[in-house]
């Protein structure tokens, strides 16, 4: 009887303490975190914002997903920032529960623009707005409030003048490290193939489009990807990578194969490794993109819908050439 009596005083006194804010102990997880996603925990809260993007272990996209909750803030409203690590199934899920949450908007960078269809007409038929960001979803059947990007073809023909300007007379043969899953990435390579074909009816230099090989938009696969290309031709000139890890790891293969001076690589993106690359000289040129832009533009255009106001149905930010020049007189690099 004394056990349980003295059992029965140390409970009540930690549900008291606990009470009072300070617990017995470490207090379970769930009461340690505030569920941001819910207007009705802060009442000062406007609404929540559901971001599902590409990839998070990409830096560019957590550029994006680092604006959109800093713009976001500014205008009174919480962010859900997720990472679909390019799986389109778990991209779904995470719409849906958006749309459980009742979000005020949904922002999304499809993993898979045509796969994504479904649930974004699940978000339409709820009434959630919903926007893209760097990666457009331009398939029949969806609304789509705005479309936030870099124009990517126009990147990708700024990307094929580069690779005119590195190869010089010489020309030679050419592969393109793709990522063909991504809408964005299709744009790049389709820009880029129109520039080099244009150049080919004009010019006595002659460039040849080789290859086409899968990059998986990663550094490893980025790499795989070069060591077949120079398997296949040894004599290559140049690579088009559609991003800054697949340009990296294509330099990584060139390297081990001895044939970092043979062979030109013109990447895409900007972030600050491909940046650093370009001044080190292993990578060409980079159109650049402006992440940050793109995260301040969405958010403005949320808060512009919600004002009633009209949004463009797509909102191109454009390229930059990035060389040598320029990384040497970047501030942020070492």
């Amino acid at each position: 009887m004394k056990t349980k009596q003295t059992y029965f005083i140390v409970s009540a006194a930690c549900t008291l303490v606990f009470l009072l804010g300070v617990g017995c102990g470490q207090a379970p997880e769930s009461s340690k975190t505030t569920d941001k996603g819910d207007p009705a925990a802060n009442p000062k809260v406007k609404g929540t914002i559901g971001v599902s993007l590409l990839t998070l272990k990409n830096p560019f996209f957590k550029v994006i997903g680092d604006n959109i909750t800093a713009e976001a803030q500014k205008n009174g409203y919480d962010t859900i920032i997720l990472s679909a690590d390019e799986d389109v199934a778990k991209q779904s899920n995470q719409v849906k529960d958006f749309i459980i949450r009742k979000v005020s908007a949904i922002v999304l960078s499809p993993c898979e623009s045509r796969s994504i269809v479904p649930v974004i007409q699940e978000a339409n038929a709820a009434g959630i707005p919903v926007l893209t960001v760097d990666i457009p979803c331009n398939e029949p059947g969806v609304k789509i409030l705005t479309q936030v990007a870099t124009d990517n073809y126009g990147g990708g023909k700024e990307a094929g003048k580069a690779m005119i300007e590195a190869l010089g007379k010489s020309g030679g043969k050419v592969a393109i490290l793709h990522y063909k899953q991504a809408e964005s990435c299709r744009l790049r390579v389709k820009g880029f193939r129109e520039v080099i074909d244009a150049h080919q009816k004009s010019s006595d230099i002659v460039i040849n489009l080789v290859m086409e090989l899968e990059s998986g938009a990663a550094k490893d696969l980025g790499y795989k990807a070069a060591e077949d290309a120079l398997q296949t031709h040894g004599d290559l000139r140049g690579i088009f990578a559609i991003n800054d890890p697949a340009a990296l790891g294509a330099r990584a293969a060139l390297e081990k194969a001895g044939k970092q001076e043979q062979v030109i690589i013109v990447g895409f993106d900007g972030q600050p490794e491909g940046k650093q690359a370009i001044k080190d000289g292993k990578i060409y040129a980079d159109p650049i993109q402006f992440p940050d832009k793109m995260g301040v533009e969405i958010v403005r255009s949320i808060m512009a819908h919600s004002k009633g106001q009209d949004v463009p149905q797509e909102q191109l930010i454009p390229t930059s050439l990035y060389r040598q020049e320029d990384a040497m007189n970047d501030p942020e690099l070492d």
